[in-house]
């Protein structure tokens, strides 16, 4: 049997189908990174905060500081970089389905660079996943 039938059927299973169901209701989102999500996160409420979810993943801004002096320099490389990359990727699509993510990501890159702006997306669809697995309910296109 091939992987994708392997993650599909896994998918409906009785411990993943709800949680996959919620999640695939969210624009972006899809079987691969639905599944790959709900595997590597497991119990969604061990991150008693969106940025404690933010910092496992690796979604958080690397920070260097001395003194009064602070600096910014791209994303953490730890966290889990698959979960990150699909995250992503999910952005880029998920930008085609939804019109509040593509004007958000209009009106970040106009300010920064398109590939930073991205990221902020990606953070915006973690951020609509832990709601919709917290709330146990699907995503409304515009609600959220």
């Amino acid at each position: 049997m091939l992987l994708n039938g392997q993650v599909r059927d896994l998918s409906k299973s009785e411990s993943y189908r709800n949680n996959y169901n919620l999640l695939i209701s969210i624009p972006g989102i899809g079987l691969m990174t639905a599944m790959s999500f709900l595997v590597q996160i497991g119990e969604i409420r061990r991150f008693k905060t969106f940025d404690a979810l933010c910092y496992y993943v690796g979604l958080v801004p690397r920070m260097y500081g001395s003194g009064e002096k602070m600096r910014t320099a791209g994303i953490l490389k730890r966290g889990r970089k698959e979960i990150k990359v699909m995250l992503i990727e999910a952005s880029w699509d998920a930008l085609r389905s939804d019109p509040a993510l593509m004007a958000r990501f209009n009106e970040l890159s106009k300010r920064m660079n398109k590939n930073k702006a991205i990221i902020r997306i990606a953070r915006k669809l973690l951020s609509r996943m832990r709601f919709v697995l917290m709330n146990r309910q699907s995503y409304e296109l515009g609600v959220l």
